[in-house]
């Protein structure tokens, strides 16, 4: 099968490439390079595929039309993977306007393109931050989540929506997936556990916003990788599914893990508490179970682990 993967060269994208390539699929991997963080973290992340066969990297935005449709005359896809994004809470409250752009037209873009050529299987990258701060605990795909709380959580749902009318309107077979906090290797360096890894070894303190009792339900990126080939296998109509760990970890036991792997100790530096962050996630995963057979099989102090020690040997 040939596989679009959008954002291809991103955090979980190069992951999802490499595990795709090596069942026999056949890769066109786009990415812009935004420069939201460094462009050579991201080719680091693409040099296991570079090179090998079945392997196209595109350096494209996908709000960009033409060059989808150039993409799609190229090869035949018979699959996308749609992974691009403005990512990050906190930032999308500095620059909504291209977190719209992006996160919409982009995917507009990207699905009427796909309507030209066709191709009416995708799997969309959604997000758990589209519950805001439910009171409903475990968050569940049937919940309420009009009410989200940060720019960019307001982009994912609506890019939730705009996949449900073209399934609607035009046939598509759909899967929405909600990532609830993503990590292991090649974690992105804007995110938590990367960001107190780095102060941690440089001897500076990491900043807690508010009363530092925030906790989130971590999934390591082995499991979201698993649950998104199993996605590919069974798109099938349009859900919404959630893939997480369920399992809530509270920030300082995040914090306490961290210390014990790196054998450091953490100063921490309260800060304000920030707007659009959520106080808790905690993924009900029956239904990834049900549809996907999804079973996540890594732990916070085993990711942990595994994250330190690619950490110390980029560093």
């Amino acid at each position: 099968m040939h596989i679009l993967i959008t954002g291809g060269a991103g955090f979980i994208g190069s992951h999802l490439a490499e595990k795709l390539l090596q069942e026999g699929n056949q890769i066109s991997a786009i990415d812009n390079f935004d420069p939201f963080y460094s462009r050579t973290i991201k080719e680091s992340n693409i040099a296991g595929c570079l090179g090998k066969p079945g392997y196209t990297l595109y350096e494209n935005d996908i709000r960009d039309a033409s060059a989808l449709r150039d993409i799609f005359s190229k090869v035949k896809v018979d699959f996308v993977v749609h992974l691009a994004a403005k990512a990050g809470v906190r930032p999308s409250l500095e620059n909504p306007k291209e977190y719209y752009d992006v996160n919409l037209n982009g995917t507009l873009a990207l699905l009427e393109v796909m309507r030209e050529n066709n191709v009416k299987k995708m799997v969309f990258a959604s997000s758990s931050s589209v519950y805001g701060n439910s009171e409903q605990i475990p968050f569940s795909e049937s919940d309420n989540v009009d009410h989200p709380i940060s720019p960019y959580a307001a982009s994912k749902k609506a890019g939730e929506l705009l996949c449900h009318t073209y399934h609607h309107l035009y046939g598509y077979d759909i899967f929405c997936m909600r990532f609830f906090t993503v990590f292991g290797p090649r974690q992105r360096p804007d995110l938590a556990i990367h960001k107190f890894t780095k102060a941690i070894t440089e001897n500076k303190p990491i900043q807690v916003y508010g009363k530092g009792d925030t906790s989130r339900d971590y999934t390591y990126v082995a499991d979201i990788v698993s649950g998104l080939v199993e996605a590919i296998k069974k798109v099938n109509g349009y859900e919404i599914i959630n893939l997480g760990n369920s399992r809530t970890v509270p920030l300082a036991e995040l914090i306490s893990l961290i210390e014990k792997h790196l054998q450091m100790k953490a100063v921490i530096k309260y800060l304000p508490e920030q707007p659009g962050d959520v106080k808790k996630t905690h993924a009900d995963i029956k239904k990834a179970k049900l549809l996907l057979g999804y079973n996540p099989q890594h732990g916070i102090d085993e990711g942990i682990d595994d994250f330190v020690e690619w950490f110390r040997l980029q560093n």
